[in-house]
């Protein structure tokens, strides 16, 4: 029997093969803050989600929806505006198809961004933390049925998720650029209710410096098809518990938003760097 998960993604591939006319190197997902990061770059070309076959489609106010195709510098990439994620009702292989997809697009590189509540008492709302590791035990594998050996192996290795080497060009870039950089691990929950006090306790129990809604399935799915990873988390507000303040996801949009000119400065030359790798 063929594998359904499988044939939706080549259907998608298919699309997009007919559409476009590109090859990324770097495969860029924008998080809360850097929405309009795509709106800056070298431009070649557009494609809306509702355009591909099958594709998921967010349904968050503010995430545009599209693939943007251009340069960061010399570096040809793909930027996702606008990912999906498990809490709006998509399986966990829908929300890690869009990762998929740009592998196969010919992207080397997975360069994931999100907004995360700071479980880490040394971190403040507007802190950049780079992602050294993740705890993705709380949300479904991607993993989980047959395996498609077409992308990887059935038991992928996990000791580096996110890479080394990319993690050091980040480390570097931000030192270069005077941007001061915290260093974490990044824990998915599944949301979309933010977290108990409790529950923000058991993350830094389990050695989580930030938590969010996103990222670690995504990153599972790269890894098992041999992409280099690496992440940034802008910590958008302290978790719950940890201040007076109840949480809005108005005032998290507003932090990421405060801190999105220098959000942006690090990515970009981060990425510029890291395509002098490839």
């Amino acid at each position: 029997m063929e594998n359904a998960v499988y044939e939706k993604l080549m259907r998608c591939y298919k699309t997009v093969k007919e559409k476009i006319d590109f090859q990324p190197k770097v495969a860029l997902v924008l998080g809360s803050g850097l929405g309009d990061y795509a709106d800056r770059m070298e431009i070649e070309a557009e494609l809306d989600y509702h355009e591909i076959d099958g594709f998921p489609v967010s349904t968050i106010p503010g995430h545009k929806g599209r693939f943007v195709f251009g340069h960061v510098g010399e570096v040809p990439v793909v930027v996702m505006q606008g990912r999906v994620h498990y809490y709006e009702g998509y399986s966990i292989q829908d929300v890690v198809l869009p990762i998929r997809l740009m592998r196969l697009m010919g992207a080397e590189v997975l360069f994931l961004t999100n907004a995360a509540g700071g479980v880490n008492f040394d971190f403040h709302a507007g802190d950049l933390m780079m992602i050294t590791d993740q705890i993705s035990s709380f949300v479904p594998s991607p993993l989980i049925g047959p395996n498609m050996e077409e992308l990887g192996a059935r038991f992928p290795d996990m000791s580096d998720v996110y890479d080394r080497e990319l993690q050091e060009v980040i480390r570097r870039t931000a030192k270069e650029l005077d941007i001061p950089l915290q260093e974490g691990v990044y824990l998915q929950l599944t949301g979309p209710a933010y977290e108990s006090p409790a529950e923000v306790r058991m993350c830094r129990i389990l050695g989580a410096d930030a938590v969010g809604m996103s990222t670690a399935c995504e990153a599972v799915a790269a890894n098992h098809m041999k992409m280099k990873i690496c992440g940034i988390s802008c910590i958008s507000n302290l978790a719950c518990g940890m201040t007076d303040q109840p949480l809005d996801h108005k005032e998290v949009q507003e932090a990421a938003d405060r801190v999105a000119p220098l959000f942006r400065k690090l990515v970009t030359k981060s990425i510029q760097e890291i395509g002098k790798q490839l």
